[in-house]
């Protein structure tokens, strides 16, 4: 058996190319398996009968809410685990317990203010993102469960990533892969055999969630984990919370302006194509997200290693850990771009029997992820930054993709094509390519002087 120290010391002298595969492969597992509470959740709904296609837009309505749930997980879990990786890099692991101790207690504070703010706003926000009188019912059957369980949501994806960083990714993978396999068994039971619909879908995801939370609590307890979750670090302190905080706000800004751009989307498309075209974009955000997840799974992998060997100084197999991940990134990206070209029909038909539905969401996908290839050099280009402590130059990035560029777009290009709801589509690969494009840019002059610094910081090593 390994030691704590053998382990952590893989990060600094493992192949590059294995490390990746043996840390990336079970967060991607996880990242697919974590992407199923939601999209099993809308699969089983589209397909209830009779109310499927109301009940399903209905429940893509209540996206931005549960996005911005998952946001404020990152905001501490990935700006913390940066922070404890690079000090495991340098031999501080007191220091990164402290670091991990101080995620929790945010992760808790934070449940509660969000519970209590959806609970008592939920209507009016339901509404204002593009509920009709025929959609609401099902969203707020949907949420009103959703939200009580914010305390799980924040636990397993705010501290998960604490799991991986200590080089223990199939523990990370068995988090989301507990949870998600008695989603995927719970749905049809409390939907279909109980006759609770709507509102069955919302009890499984929230009872699964808290399995997986449990998981998360008693391995970082437990005396397998090399970081430990200890009483004395749990209380707040300023000094370790702000970094964390500041290398957080971009993966935040990621995921809680796709909040704002999910809510810019349905109301445009609301108001050119009803509530057809807003159901249409649930079934696109869900496919999308099979794209973007296992991206997300792929740089968590990469993280701990360019972290780790940032903080150690070793510049080359930091370089050797970004040049893989940027490739892997780029064909897994290739990859599902072209089945949403061979066989779109299939994919959203996994969502919906209504035919109506089915033709618009195949002509709508065409348009909406033409260039989703370039999503893969963007997510890990701009991952790296966080891997390297570049908080401020990440969360740029993060704000040009989808405030900068994509929500102007989603309102302005209508008033350019006579097709409005061809121009609200449109605005998704124009500003994926434009957004891609800068990042790859920046990151190859900003690389050269992190490498720069490094190079001439560290003793000159001997041949």
């Amino acid at each position: 058996m390994q030691t704590d120290t053998q382990q952590q010391n893989e990060l600094g002298t493992a192949p590059v190319g294995r490390l990746l595969l043996r840390l990336a492969l079970p967060n991607i597992a996880a990242q697919i398996v974590n992407m199923l509470y939601n999209i099993v959740d809308r699969i089983y709904i589209g397909h209830i009968p009779e109310i499927g296609s109301q009940a399903l837009t209905g429940v893509g309505v209540t996206f931005p809410i549960i996005i911005l749930i998952s946001a404020f997980s990152s905001l501490i879990g990935m700006g913390g685990t940066p922070h404890a990786s690079i000090a495991m890099g340098q031999q501080h692991n007191d220091r990164a317990e402290k670091i991990m101790g101080n995620c929790f207690s945010a992760l808790i504070t934070i449940s509660v203010i969000l519970t209590v703010v959806f609970l008592l706003t939920q209507r009016q926000i339901l509404v204002l993102f593009g509920a009709s009188e025929d959609t609401l019912p099902y969203a707020l059957e949907y949420l009103n469960i959703y939200v009580l369980g914010t305390i799980f949501t924040q636990i397993t994806l705010g501290m998960n990533g604490f799991i991986t960083t200590q080089g223990k990714a199939k523990t990370a993978m068995l988090t989301v892969l507990i949870g998600a396999a008695l989603n995927i068994i719970l749905d049809p039971v409390f939907m279909f055999g109980f006759g609770m619909g709507v509102r069955g879908a919302a009890i499984a995801t929230v009872f699964s969630q808290f399995i997986s939370a449990i998981w998360v609590i008693r391995f970082l307890t437990g005396r397998k984990a090399i970081l430990k979750l200890r009483k004395k670090n749990l209380r707040p302190e300023a000094k370790i919370l702000l970094p964390v905080i500041g290398l957080g706000l971009s993966p935040f800004v990621m995921q809680s302006t796709e909040s704002l751009l999910s809510i810019t989307f349905n109301v445009s498309l609301a108001k050119y194509g009803g509530d057809l075209a807003v159901g249409a974009m649930t079934i696109l955000t869900s496919l999308l997200q099979m794209v973007n997840l296992p991206l997300t799974g792929l740089t968590q992998g990469a993280q701990p290693i360019i972290s780790y060997n940032f903080g150690a100084r070793q510049v080359d197999r930091m370089k050797k850990a970004i040049r893989l991940l940027v490739t892997s990134a780029f064909l897994y990206a290739l990859f599902c771009w072209a089945l949403t070209r061979t066989v779109p029909g299939l994919l959203v038909s996994l969502f919906t029997t209504d035919p109506d539905l089915q033709e618009f969401t195949i002509w709508a996908l065409g348009i909406y992820m033409a260039v989703v290839f370039v999503l893969g050099i963007q997510t890990s280009f701009q991952q790296a930054f966080i891997a390297l402590g570049e908080a401020k130059v990440s969360l740029f990035l993060a704000l040009l993709r989808k405030v900068i560029l994509l929500i102007p777009l989603i309102l302005l290009l209508p008033n350019f094509f006579s097709d409005k709801i061809f121009a609200v589509f449109l605005a998704e690969p124009v500003s994926d390519f434009l957004a891609a494009t800068t990042t790859t840019l920046f990151f190859l002059w900003r690389v050269r002087k992190i490498i720069a610094g490094l190079q001439t910081d560290r003793p000159a090593k001997k041949s």
